[in-house]
């Protein structure tokens, strides 16, 4: 890390959490480059189409307690 950066980086460790991690998250949102201008309506045409799946009885939701049990076991190995 350059001379500068860890100047920065050791003013930053004498804020709040909090505004460090708006900090953190302002920085790592301008590495991701400009927003797509698509991703809105997109996103919200996927919604639309999960819940019509799911009313029309299509998709079987699961509770999380069995999700959360099947990744213990198929991630974790427990």
């Amino acid at each position: 890390m350059s001379k500068p950066a860890q100047s920065v980086f050791a003013d930053a460790l004498r804020l709040e959490p909090e505004t460090r991690a708006e900090l953190a998250a302002a920085l790592l949102a301008s590495l991701d480059g400009p927003a797509d201008p698509d991703a809105e309506a997109a996103w919200d045409a996927e919604i639309e189409r999960r819940i019509a799946a799911i009313e029309a009885g299509m998709i079987r939701l699961e509770p999380w307690t069995e999700v959360k049990r099947r990744i213990e076991k198929e991630i974790l190995g427990r």
